[in-house]
Formats: structure tokens, sequence, C-alpha cells
């Protein structure tokens, strides 16, 4: 029997101080990014492409359109944003900075806000980290910065028959560590810019390099509280390289990263409204 006051479990709902600090975590970001020059845009809740976005299609909540063609409830923004611009407005514009604050859905129901942003066209990460992290200074937090690079567990699966991309999706640091590699062992456990040059006097050239990546991007951004996670891999599809994750007291706040939509390279960043109204109404 369902109540008339249920709601489906993974929705959400706000009313009176949840629902005026929500308020308030979406005024703040959207007045720091239009200060830095972006523009807002609101996508439909349907989609023709999530299936390029999401890693796992089971989370896709799927419905026919009029033609009998498939469709699925947003589940991700960010790809339908890029493709909206590049597809569909660039005649008409050409703004390349977008923002939106909207909810993504998954299936069954689980629901959830966000706040994006895509810089379309660039290729520096710190461009939209720095961002980032002005928003979360005027709501008066103080996360960590978790920074990775999708590279190295792709270009480490090459190297090692053992190893497969579920290895570092479940960061089985066991199997890393019985391979009994001296230099993997310090990757395993790199965590600190400090530690980098180390690591890459023993690491394979094609390490070195995604190495010094993660090392110059964390000279370009201006939070200084950051992590290193070589070995961590993301689950979104479209991250091709430098990656990072907002994160306080084990709770993910943001997340953003560096990808290709067709042959257009992009970077942006999404901060999960209902993490942060939870943790601030507490």
């Amino acid at each position: 029997m369902i109540l008339e006051h249920e709601i489906p479990n993974g929705t959400k709902l706000y009313f009176g101080k949840s629902a005026k600090v929500k308020r308030k975590i979406e005024q703040i970001a959207s007045d720091v990014l239009y200060e830095k020059g972006f523009e807002e845009i609101v996508t439909p809740n349907f989609s023709y492409h999530q299936h390029l976005s999401i890693a796992d299609d089971k989370e896709l909540i799927r419905i026919n359109d009029a033609k009998n063609h498939m469709l699925s409830l947003r589940a991700d923004s960010t790809i339908d944003v890029v493709r909206i611009i590049e597809k569909r407005l660039g005649r008409n514009t050409e703004q390349k900075k977008w923002f939106y604050i909207q909810p993504v859905f998954r299936y069954p129901t689980i629901e959830q806000y966000q706040v994006g942003a895509e810089y379309m066209d660039e290729k520096q990460l710190s461009s939209v980290m720095n961002i980032a992290m002005e928003i979360f200074e005027k709501l008066e937090i103080n996360p960590l910065i978790q920074i990775s690079n999708i590279k190295i567990p792709e270009i480490l699966v090459g190297m090692f028959d053992q190893l497969t991309l579920n290895d570092f999706r479940h960061i089985n640091i066991e199997k890393f560590l019985n391979l009994k590699v001296k230099w993997l062992e310090k990757l395993v456990y790199l965590q600190y810019v400090e530690q980098i040059d180390e690591v890459m006097q023993e690491a394979p050239e094609a390490i070195c390099v995604e190495l010094l990546k993660m090392k110059e991007l964390c000279s370009e951004i201006s939070c200084k509280n950051s992590v290193l996670a070589p070995m961590y891999y993301a689950k979104m599809l479209y991250y091709d390289e430098l990656f990072f994750r907002v994160i306080d007291k084990n709770e993910v706040y943001a997340r953003g990263g560096r990808y290709k939509s067709s042959e257009l390279t992009s970077v942006g960043f999404a901060i999960y409204t209902d993490a942060l109204c939870e943790m601030l109404t507490k």
C-alpha cells in the first residue's frame, strides 16, 4: 500500500530551511559563474545521447518517443550541453562558457540536483577547477581536491596483462602490489605533488608524461588542500585525461575533468547540490 504522503525512494523534497540552503548554493554558484563570463543553459529532461555519458546503461531510465526511437531521462548534463551548443546553437552564438542548474535522473528513481559548468574548446583544467573552489570558498567550505589522470590506469592495463580497468575502478591495491614492481608500488602510494619527481625517476616514460601533467595542474590551482590519486579510475565515459573530485569527510561534493565530444576538447565540473545541502543544514 502506498500512502498519500509517500514519495519514491531516491527522490528529493526540499522545504523551509533546506529549500533556503539549496537556493543559496545555487545563487552563489550562479553569481560566481556569471562573473567569470558564463551563460546559463537549461537542457531538456529527455535525451537521445545519454548512452555516451554513462558507463553502465542499466542506470538509464528509458522510454520511447512518438516515432518509437529510444530516449532516456537526463542522467548526465555534460554531453547534452556540448552537443546542443555545438550542433544546434553553434551558428547563433560564439559563447564557449555555459553553466546549468538542473537535476539528473538514474534508474530506478534516483534524483540528483547539480550545478555544472562547461568551458568548451578549452584544454586547461585549472581554468574551471579554480572557479569550483571559489564557489566552495564563498560557501565557507574547505574541502579536499583529489587529482587523477585517467591515462595512467589505461597505460598500466596495456603494460601488465594481469590488470584490467575493473581493478582500478575497485582500487585493487593488493593486486597492484603483488606484481612486485618497485616503481608501481611507489605510484600506488603517491599522494602529494612533492613525491612525483621521485616516482618519475624510475617509472616508464609514458607514465612520466602523465605524471608531469598532474604536477603542472597542481601548480596552476589556487587550492593548496589537494592530494593525488593516480590509480583512481573515473566512472564517466567521456573523461580522457585529467580529472578531479572535491571531497570532505568521505562525501563527494563535486567532480570535473577534461573530455572530448566529437573532436572538441572541453573542461567542466558538476557540484552535487544535494550533498552540500545535507551538510550545510546539519
